[in-house]
């Protein structure tokens, strides 16, 4: 590696470490950091399971395809972001730098990419191909779950970068072999 790559990377690291722990100061206010914890829980799962029954629920068997293409993106996701996290071994923020606050439970011991981002906007992505009214509450839902992921020192901002972009490309990826199967 080249020194001028070397530099930029380091300087890049520097970046994405001040950022994380700026942003993970603001978790000594109780009412962020409770708010936080709630949206990291919700973001493990109930909330989208909540959003898949939901929509059963409303839209009975009509809803079935959208729910199908749900579940079969979030096994494909779990799956290659256990594989990413098991290739990268990247250490938590908060197992790193000293001024890392961790207030969240971390549920693996590694850090890149971030599985809840990558879940919330694959989970979006496709529940907005088909309902694009349920945007006023899962956008700002999927936002708050990539930002809990650093307030409460689980995540560096570059882990939530990562799984919001790995989740994009896993949802649109998912449209194209639909596509591709359908015709």
């Amino acid at each position: 590696m080249s020194y001028r790559m070397r530099l930029y990377l380091n300087r890049m690291h520097r970046l994405d470490s001040n950022l994380c722990v700026a942003v993970n100061h603001t978790s000594q206010y109780r009412l962020i950091r409770d708010c936080f914890r709630i949206v990291s829980r919700l973001g493990n799962g109930m909330f989208w399971y909540g959003l898949t029954i939901a929509i059963l629920i409303v839209k009975g068997a009509e809803g079935f395809a959208s729910v199908l293409h749900l579940i079969l993106v979030a096994l494909v996701g779990a799956l290659l972001n256990k594989w990413l996290k098991g290739k990268t071994l990247r250490p938590r923020p908060y197992q790193v730098h000293n001024d890392i606050c961790l207030t969240g439970t971390p549920m693996d011991k590694f850090s890149f990419p971030s599985g809840h981002t990558l879940h919330a906007v694959m989970f979006s992505v496709v529940a907005l191909s088909y309902y694009p009214q349920l945007a006023f509450i899962v956008v700002p839902f999927t936002v708050m779950v990539a930002l809990s992921r650093v307030v409460l020192g689980l995540h560096y901002p570059s882990d939530v970068l990562a799984g919001a972009l790995i989740g994009g490309l896993i949802a649109e990826l998912s449209f194209f072999i639909i596509q591709f199967l359908l015709h």
